[in-house]
């Protein structure tokens, strides 16, 4: 007897609808899959005849053949367990296939009939949805996950016996109903708070300036300077997450299978901060079935590279174009793969080898030649795309002992907010979320100066030898700071705080 079941596979972070037809058949008892199956798929055929078999179902003793649609595309992971196990119980008339057609099934199935979880659910449950697929069985870890897309009923079951009963007996089920809305502020925090900074205030408005604006950020200052606390602290100043950048940054990290354990939704933004050991692909993704990397794990969050001087300068030049366009393609001989990428870059170095160089208690020791290779590390296009260049000195003894707090995250993500909804409002034809995504069409249109400033930018790229990309970025900041002051049009004090953090552009 032949029976179709309908599983998912992923493709990047979207989801692929597959078929799975089991054929029964006369022939020498055995198992056989086909259709592209990766090394996941073929090693189930052993783990589900164990968990038939340990759940009290018979595994008939003839051939069976698994074919897996469409037989072009690589089928990778254990999420096809579920299907095939019911797919063999289905085609020896062992359970009802009264709901096969409109139901998708997904899971790992335990030697003794359990159901694990898997990754990318929430993706395969967005695709569903969009399928007309009425119902969706998985695992009972994964259902708070997939639960939050609307226009599936999802069931989270906990082993073989209760799918069987499920698809036996459906009236005795309820699907899990949840609040995306709910869960999504149930699941938010404040994170560290930015009053637990002493001092740096000229830090700080650039922390604010960076929040308000989505820009690019790097801290340069002697160690024990405070540099990765205030880093630490930009999540705490952004707004929160919308449901639907939520879902978006959800679905990353469910591909990348860091939810099997966190609940339905990750809350808040993410915070990114691999070791300056990290290798190109472990930042930007890949492998032979792509994953995504530690930049699309930050996509509408923070990816922090403390001690940027110390990665090496081919892995950083992974990041120059997804800084640029906002996603990574990720190429191999059988697919091409594209990720999401739009993140704010924050980063912390020291100034030169032995970190004091300018701080005016401790001398530094570093020759001039050591300094220029320290620093031609970073290539003047990495540097370009870094919006915001900041330097930060060491406390005062009467700062470090200072007893009161400083100005709270609360009070400064208000004022981001505002500034933020400012330009919302103005790139509302554009698609755009903040002033760091324009483009040069809404750079001319929303930043024109008159002509005293203009002549002092003009200044600053002669002194500074900015390149266009450079001027631009001071462009955008400069747009951002009239934001933060409530002001329509980009005025010359504006301008003059924007070239100010590009001061160390050529730094050596």
């Amino acid at each position: 007897m032949l029976a179709r079941i309908w599983s998912a596979s992923l493709v990047g972070i979207d989801a692929v609808k597959v078929g799975v037809e089991v054929d029964i058949a006369g022939g020498l008892p055995g198992i056989v899959v086909v259709g592209l199956p990766g090394t996941e798929v073929q090693e189930s055929r052993e783990r589900v005849k164990a968990a038939l078999k340990n759940a009290g179902y018979a595994v008939p003793m003839r051939k069976i053949v698994i074919n897996l649609t469409p037989a072009d595309l690589r089928k990778e992971g254990p999420s096809f367990d579920l299907p095939v196990s019911i797919g063999i119980l289905a085609a020896s008339e062992q359970v009802s296939s009264a709901l096969l057609e409109d139901t998708l099934f997904l899971g790992e199935v335990s030697l003794d009939g359990s159901l694990r979880p898997v990754a990318g659910v929430l993706a395969i449950a967005a695709a569903a949805a969009e399928l007309g697929i009425r119902r969706l069985v998985v695992p009972a870890d994964n259902a708070r996950e997939a639960a939050v897309v609307q226009g599936v009923a999802v069931y989270g079951l906990q082993s073989l016996l209760e799918v069987t009963d499920f698809l036996n007996q459906p009236e005795r089920w309820q699907p899990l109903q949840m609040n995306g809305l709910d869960e999504l502020a149930r699941l938010r925090s404040q994170g560290l708070d930015l009053k637990d900074v002493k001092g740096q205030s000229h830090a700080r408005r650039a922390l604010e300036i960076a929040a308000a604006g989505g820009h690019n950020l790097i801290f340069v200052g002697p160690p024990g300077s405070g540099k990765t606390m205030l880093a630490r602290r930009l999540p705490g100043i952004l707004p929160a997450l919308s449901f639907d950048e939520a879902l978006e940054v959800t679905q990353i990290h469910s591909v990348a299978g860091l939810l099997k354990h966190r609940g339905s939704l990750v809350g808040e933004r993410p915070f990114r901060s691999p070791h300056h050991s990290a290798s190109g692909p472990s930042l930007v993704g890949g492998g032979s079935f792509p994953r995504p990397g530690e930049i699309s794990l930050a996509h509408r969050g923070v990816l922090f590279l403390d001690e940027l001087t110390e990665f090496k300068r081919d892995v950083l030049e992974f990041l120059r174009q997804p800084l640029e366009d906002g996603q990574v393609t990720i190429s191999r001989t059988r697919q091409s793969v594209s990720f999401p990428a739009k993140f704010m870059l924050v980063a912390s170095t020291n100034p030169c080898p032995c970190g004091y160089f300018g701080d005016t208690i401790q001398p530094c020791t570093c020759s001039p030649r050591q300094r220029e290779q320290y620093w031609a590390k970073l290539s003047g296009p990495l540097m370009d795309r870094i919006d915001l260049q900041v330097a930060v000195n060491r406390l005062k003894p009467e700062e470090i002992t200072q007893q009161g707090a400083g100005e709270p995250s609360a009070l400064v993500r208000q004022r981001v907010e505002v500034a933020r909804d400012r330009a919302r409002q103005r790139f509302q034809s554009d698609a755009l979320h903040c002033n760091a995504e324009m483009q040069t069409r809404q750079i001319r249109r929303w930043c024109q100066l008159d002509d005293t400033t203009r002549s002092l930018l003009e200044g600053a790229i002669r002194k500074l030898g900015l390149s266009a990309r450079a001027t631009d970025r001071i462009l955008k900041v400069a747009r951002t700071i009239a934001d933060l002051a409530g002001d329509e049009q980009v005025q010359t004090p504006h301008v003059a705080e924007a070239i100010q953090y590009r001061t160390i552009d050529r730094m050596q």
